[in-house]
């Protein structure tokens, strides 16, 4: 019993010999080191500066004009539409009946329909 508690504390006594010590002396930044990290602080004021200016003064209005843009071609695609179905009825003309559109090669869980099916947008698949 007394060998291992010798061989124990021989262990110990060896393993906190080998051990390495930190430092722990306070090292003073140079002022190279000061210098370069004001720099960065100060780049990174400016260049947040630059994109929020840039995300004002250019994608603000960019976004403005481009949803002008798309109002104004939706409200003249409402109007084609409605000239079309005042010329026909009130109803659209049927699109022409293309081979190579609304093959079905087996029937849909939920019918021939699109899963979203909308009457006022889509063919009604179900009367063929």
């Amino acid at each position: 019993m007394s060998g291992l508690l010798s061989r124990y504390a021989t262990r110990s006594l060896l393993r906190a010999a080998t051990r390495r010590g930190y430092a722990t002396v306070e090292v003073k930044p140079t002022e190279e080191w000061a210098a370069k990290r004001a720099a960065v602080k100060h780049h990174a004021a400016e260049t947040t500066e630059l994109w929020r200016r840039v995300s004002w003064y250019i994608c603000g209005p960019a976004i403005v004009v481009a949803a002008i843009w798309v109002r104004n071609t939706e409200a003249e695609h409402a109007e084609h539409e409605a000239h079309l179905k005042e010329e026909h009825g009130g109803e659209l003309p049927e699109p022409p009946a293309y081979e190579y559109m609304n093959k079905r090669s087996k029937p849909f869980p939920w019918g021939n329909n699109t899963l979203f099916f909308n009457p006022e947008k889509n063919k009604n698949m179900e009367a063929e």
